[in-house]
């Protein structure tokens, strides 16, 4: 038995704890002491460096958690499509829903309107024109009730939705745009101009349409010498990002035909690669590594030797979506065949990209859609909402930060792009660019009336281009006005321009008065459900 201070026996298992505090002790003793004579060797260096760094970076976006709707939100019953193609499968804007699904005999597509969640019929209509399976759709961000489509047929078609909705099966397109000689899996609309639309094809060609005229503008087939994975427009539509099966990602200026920037081996794994253009023009890609591990990496267009952050996630090998919010900067990766979101928020400081968190849930995801900032719920302070395409179903997930104030959140809500074309295609065409004309969230968004798409195709015998002016009856309407308002204006052309101005308010004052009679049958549904009639 060890003797303790005063003489007495101890047992021993009292002692050891004590020796080991003791050994402890003169550890960080020592530790202490040769800390001490570190900064005394150094003496410009900073005195307690580690107390005083930020451990966490401070970003709004950091608490951002997402979260799975109730089950009667969902969209029950729906057969997703399993074609081997890695696109999205899903498209979504904020009047509809579309999904791409198993078609016997063709190809064929599902539109819903949002609000018809739960079980869909079997025998629910679809739009069913193609005779070989969807690969890809895209929602035109300039009218939410027009949507286009590239199939294994060859062909592009661009559809007319009806404002309620499907009805009966869709089979006729307002245009069948043929250019493409294999099959075509990418579609993408031009963000700024209206009725310009890219397509690009397993013959690695991309074609760029202008649907109102049903004619081809631009064909590039020199630029890719293998298969397109993905294509991204910038921010104001003057050039697009292309990722290829040849592990390079490409630059391209699509009026003059000539590639911009190139960057060879930009991820160096054989598996599918994904780049897309982020709103301060830098090039934001996924790919895999030569051992097969995922990776983000982030490119400065001006220099494309060395990436400016390059990150490895995991070994899955699941292809990486990311889709890229430019009102927060905050890019959200989807890997197919995953059970998870990942979020990152891009910055202008090192590393560039920063990881915020991972919405995680039980399920693999087939596929993915995300809804435009104009079709989120601001007074819930949600910043995104994916569309998750299960085997049999899709499930809206709302991605939040947040907030206990009820008011409006400027920072997280800035003004972001509308549903308004700031070009036509034929001002595209003569080489003007612009940015997307922006609207503000504060007063909830209300969506403007749709006007329908309507083609006139070129007589390719005249070579003069109709102006407005010159259709018939339009001259005689001017002059009418001229008449009427000859004392403030002086020129037909003026009084064109305000006899678009009065079409626009009497469009709008009918809106106004179709938004009342809404909001009124809102109100006497809610009086009739809390008084426990409905």
């Amino acid at each position: 038995m060890p003797v303790g201070i005063l003489g007495l026996s101890q047992p021993e298992s009292s002692t050891k704890p004590q020796a080991r505090s003791n050994v402890a002790g003169s550890l960080l003793t020592r530790l202490g002491s040769r800390a001490a004579e570190a900064a005394a060797a150094a003496p410009g260096a900073p005195v307690s460096d580690m107390s005083f760094r930020k451990v966490v970076r401070q970003s709004k976006f950091r608490h951002v958690f997402g979260q799975p709707v109730k089950n009667d939100q969902c969209y029950e019953d729906i057969r997703v499509s399993r074609v081997t193609w890695d696109s999205t499968f899903c498209a979504v804007n904020p009047k509809f829903l579309a999904v791409i699904v198993e078609a016997s005999g063709g190809g064929a597509f599902l539109v819903l309107p949002l609000s018809k969640t739960g079980r869909i019929d079997k025998a629910y209509p679809t739009v069913c024109g193609h005779t070989g399976p969807v690969l890809d759709i895209d929602w035109c961000p300039h009218n939410d009730e027009v949507i286009a489509s590239g199939s294994e047929d060859c062909t592009v078609m661009v559809w007319q939705i009806p404002e309620n909705g499907l009805g009966a099966p869709l089979t006729e397109p307002v245009v069948v745009l043929e250019g493409h000689t294999k099959r075509v899996g990418i579609v993408t609309w031009h963000p700024t101009a209206r009725n310009v639309l890219l397509s690009a094809g397993c013959d690695n060609v991309v074609l760029i349409w202008n649907v109102g005229t049903a004619e081809e503008l631009y064909r590039l087939d020199t630029l890719h010498p293998d298969l397109i994975y993905n294509v991204s427009w910038n921010r104001n539509g003057s050039l697009f990002c292309s990722a290829c099966k040849d592990k390079s990602v490409r630059i391209i200026d699509p009026r003059r035909g000539t590639l911009v920037a190139e960057r060879e081996k930009a991820h160096e794994g054989a598996r599918p690669m994904r780049a897309i253009f982020l709103a301060d023009g830098k090039v934001f890609t996924t790919g895999f590594s030569r051992m097969s591990e995922r990776q983000l990496a982030l490119w400065d267009p001006e220099n494309l030797e060395e990436p400016m952050a390059l990150q490895e996630l995991d070994s899955s090998n699941g292809a990486l979506l990311p889709f890229y919010d430019p009102d927060t900067s905050v890019v959200y990766v989807c890997g197919k065949g995953d059970s998870s979101i990942r979020y990152f928020e891009i910055t202008d400081e090192s590393p560039y990209i920063h990881f915020l968190n991972t919405f995680t849930s039980k399920e693999p995801q087939r596929g993915m859609g995300s809804m435009p900032k104009r079709g989120l719920e601001v007074s819930k302070c949600e910043i995104a909402r994916f569309y998750k395409l299960h085997e049999r179903k899709c499930e809206p997930i709302v991605m939040t930060v947040p907030r206990k104030s009820d008011l409006f959140q400027d920072d997280l809500y800035p003004d972001t792009a509308g549903p308004e074309a700031a070009l036509e295609a034929e001002e595209w065409v003569s080489g003007r660019d612009a940015d997307p004309i922006l609207i503000s969230l504060r007063e909830a968004y209300v969506p403007s009336k749709q006007r329908d798409l309507k083609v006139s195709r070129r007589n390719v015998l005249s070579d003069s281009r109709l102006s407005s002016s010159a259709r018939p009856g339009a001259a005689t309407s001017a002059a009418a006005i001229a008449d009427a308002t000859s004392s403030s204006l002086a020129a037909a052309g003026e009084a064109g321009k305000l006899e678009e101005v009065m079409q626009e308010l009497r469009a709008l004052r009918a809106m106004v008065k179709e938004q009342g009679e809404r909001i009124c049958r809102l109100e006497e549904q809610l009086g009739r459900m809390e008084n426990g009639d409905a």
